[in-house]
């Protein structure tokens, strides 16, 4: 081999390699769409993911597609306002003949039956034509009278068949009487090809959205019509966060330096923790301090207290304590609790938390996945909140991202992705020295042959 070819083939084997990202991680879940025109996407992380995921920053959460290239992504707190969800609200509705596409007369009259605060008891709808047979019952009366805000949109559920691809017209009313036409976007899909599924279920209405008392859906084909099982309102985020939820931990007592006895605990996961409490059978009134650390190696941090826990039975659900607030979000993976007094019992250490949401932008090829638990893989930086709010200048503060849910877990690398890799060596500097070190010794053998020629240098 000749020695330019040796040392390309030498830089070609100095060169890292780089594994597929799939690979690099635990454990991936399918990415479910609510919809396939999103663009951006957002799924609430759920105990899986936080047990699964290694980092304190939660960095090896990612998203890839279906070529499992990573796509631009990232995790947002639930405190922020594009981790709230639309509230969705299940509606009453009832079915109605669609009307004629001829534009004959529709052969039908409404007869409905109205509670005071506006709701519909009863809706009949009935043929006025002479020997008509009965109407087909496609088209949608919705009551949304009890609803205090604008609808943003509506989702639709429908009985499993045929392929469906159905546009529907709406319209709203307070009155049952006099109708109104709305603008309205998206149409009914439900369609079906080697093995995978395509599903619109969204009617959605402008930015401002849509207050009416109640709105009437009609198929633009009544022969395309969907069998309707069930219609919830889309609702714009409110102010409230997501509710809280809880881990709860068993602990070990252990006997301090100090004669004192604590109790420790081990967090399954990464969880985002807020809120401590403890629980203890019977009547109990305590002072306790709650202490954290992420490994053994390191010292005990503060966390809360000291705080009094106590409960008090009594007549029906008796009384308790109130949760007690962090100072912060913590992600520790050790706890620890300390008592001022004698424990009766094994103390129950109760960790909250509100889930956080992780948005990606559609990129690439569907499907999508989420993936977990790495200690060798990062994900990288995107610019992906300048981006969402962008978006949000542009089509106006209440906008969110579509959204995702996830499905059944599978297994990647398993437990070897969890085991950090080992040292990358620095060849690329060790075959410079060598190259160096090389012509070093090239010159130096040059001038030893030249003084043992004994042949005087020429002027």
């Amino acid at each position: 081999m000749k020695p330019r070819s040796l040392a390309f083939a030498l830089l070609a084997l100095a060169l890292p390699l780089s594994a597929a990202p799939r690979q690099d991680y635990a454990q991936q879940w399918p990415l479910q769409l609510s919809r396939d025109d999103g663009g951006a996407y957002r799924v609430v992380l759920d105990p899986a993911v936080y047990a699964q995921a290694q980092s304190a920053q939660l960095r090896d959460i990612d998203v890839i597609d279906a070529s499992g290239a990573s796509v631009p992504s990232d995790v947002f707190a639930p405190e922020q306002p594009l981790a709230r969800a639309p509230q969705h609200r299940a509606l009453p509705w009832f079915p109605l003949p669609a009307a004629s596409s001829s534009g004959a007369a529709q052969g039908w009259e409404l007869v409905s039956e109205v509670e005071t605060d506006g709701r519909l008891r009863r809706v009949e709808a009935r043929s006025t034509a002479a020997g008509a047979t009965k109407l087909p019952q496609t088209s949608l009366l919705i009551d949304a009278s009890a609803v205090r805000a604008p609808i943003q949109a509506l989702q639709l559920q429908w009985a499993p068949g045929a392929a469906l691809d159905a546009a529907y017209s709406v319209e709203a009313s307070d009155d049952l009487d006099h109708w109104r036409s709305v603008n309205s976007s998206g149409r009914l899909v439900d369609l079906e090809r080697d093995g995978r599924r395509l599903q619109q279920r969204r009617i959605a209405f402008d930015a401002v959205g849509e207050q009416a008392r109640y709105l009437r859906l009609t198929p633009q084909d009544p022969q395309r019509a969907a069998q309707i099982v069930a219609v919830e309102a889309e609702l714009a985020a409110g102010a409230a966060g997501a509710p809280l939820q809880w881990r709860e931990l068993k602990g070990a007592r252990v006997e301090l330096k100090d004669g004192s006895v604590a109790f420790e605990y081990r967090l399954d996961g990464r969880f985002p923790i807020q809120q401590a409490d403890v629980a203890l059978p019977g009547n109990h009134a305590l002072q306790w301090r709650l202490d954290s650390r992420d490994s053994e190696d390191e010292g005990w941090r503060a966390q809360a207290g000291p705080w009094m826990a106590y409960a008090v039975a009594g007549q029906g659900a008796g009384d308790r304590s109130a949760a007690r607030q962090l100072a912060g979000v913590s992600r520790d993976r050790l706890w620890r609790l300390r008592a001022s007094g004698a424990v009766p019992g094994e103390p129950v250490l109760r960790l909250g938390y509100r889930p956080e949401v992780a948005v990606f932008l559609a990129q690439g090829q569907p499907p999508y996945a989420l993936v977990a638990g790495s200690a060798r893989a990062a994900r990288a930086d995107s610019p992906l909140a300048q981006l969402v709010d962008a978006l949000r200048s542009s089509r106006g503060n209440e906008w969110r991202p579509a959204d995702a849910t996830l499905g059944a877990a599978s297994d990647l690398a398993g437990a070897a992705a969890l085991v950090p890799a080992a040292p990358e060596r620095d060849w690329r500097s060790w075959l410079l020295w060598a190259v160096l070190v090389a012509g070093a010794l090239i010159v130096v053998g040059f001038a030893m042959s030249l003084l043992r020629s004994g042949k005087a240098p020429q002027a």
